[in-house]
């Protein structure tokens, strides 16, 4: 056959290459998605509203938890934390699972970690675990949003452990929820997008980064003292940030006071119950809104543990700017 006499489906007349890149055809054909930043406006998360999966609490040991969940109790403050995070204009997903729920879904930001291109679907170390990766990779897939690598093998590794420093910079905690093999695997896959991955060793205690490190804008960063590390401080002053310590450390413990989301610059979704360390943020110009979790907060997690980031983006101009 000569050129055109082919049929279209064999490259002949009416044949329509595909030459945008998948970053181009988010929004257009993928749903929209993307983060590489921890600062710029928030705006959709994805979140597991808890069920009867928490029944399994009585023990909490067995489940990795701190102390028994009163399920009414943790239910209200899970649909205030959602009431709240619509209020501020952030879409709500939920995570909507089949069958079986694993007692920790509740905790999505470990489950996964957004690209601007779509999710790494991670692996959560400990076997109480195992499995509620295929419930946030059903919902990713079932809301479109693109699925760009899974962790495999060996490899272990928990979204709370990653955060953007900048959109070519990732950091990357290394301890007992995420191992070499699983930042090896990430590492690569971020390669792939032009972004650096920084290994960063976790201390002793730190669960997650998450727990240790929040970036609140381009240049302010609040770290627990004691537990951030010479070399990730180095690494976060050489990117520009200034690094202040949270002084309550009773409020860290108790209260979950560095366990804060980043709805936009310099303000912050953040648990009630921390008048201190509420008063040193807004010392340092951070706006505070308070959500009550401390009934959440007995299976080991806060309200950033909750919210899986599904979408950071620029301002909205006002109306008429252009």
């Amino acid at each position: 056959m000569t050129g055109g006499d082919r049929p279209a489906a064999f490259g002949g007349p009416g044949w329509s290459p595909r030459t945008r890149t998948l970053r181009q055809e988010i929004g257009p054909i993928w749903s929209r998605c993307g983060v590489d930043t921890e600062w710029m406006p928030l705006k959709r998360v994805l979140v597991h509203a808890p069920g009867r999966e928490l029944a399994a609490s009585a023990d909490p040991g067995a489940v990795q938890m701190l102390a028994p969940v009163d399920l009414d109790v943790a239910r209200r403050q899970h649909e205030a934390l959602v009431a709240a995070y619509r209020r501020l204009g952030v879409g709500v997903e939920l995570i909507e699972p089949e069958g079986d729920v694993p007692p920790n879904l509740v905790f999505v930001a470990d489950l996964f970690l957004m690209t601007p291109e779509g999710a790494i679907v991670g692996r959560p170390a400990s076997t109480v675990r195992a499995g509620e990766e295929r419930h946030v990779a059903r919902r990713l897939a079932a809301l479109g949003i693109p699925i760009l690598r899974s962790i495999r093998g060996c490899g272990t590794f928990e979204g709370a452990d990653a955060l953007w420093l900048a959109p070519t910079k990732v950091v990357v905690g290394v301890g007992f929820r995420t191992n070499r093999e699983g930042f090896q695997q990430v590492a690569s896959c971020l390669g792939e997008l032009g972004a650096d991955a920084v290994e960063v060793a976790l201390p002793q205690g730190a669960m997650h980064l998450m727990g240790t490190l929040r970036l609140l804008d381009r240049d302010l960063a609040i770290a627990w003292p004691g537990r951030l590390g010479q070399r990730t401080r180095a690494i976060l002053e050489e990117a520009g940030f200034d690094v202040l310590l949270v002084p309550d450390t009773d409020e860290l413990t108790r209260g979950q006071a560095l366990n804060v989301v980043v709805v936009k610059p310099r303000t912050v979704l953040m648990p009630a119950g921390n008048p201190e360390t509420r008063r040193w943020l807004e010392g340092h110009g951070v706006t505070c809104i308070e959500v009550e979790v401390s009934e959440l907060a007995k299976a080991a997690g806060g309200i950033a543990c909750m919210s899986g980031v599904l979408e950071r983006g620029p301002a909205q101009p006002a109306d008429g700017a252009m």
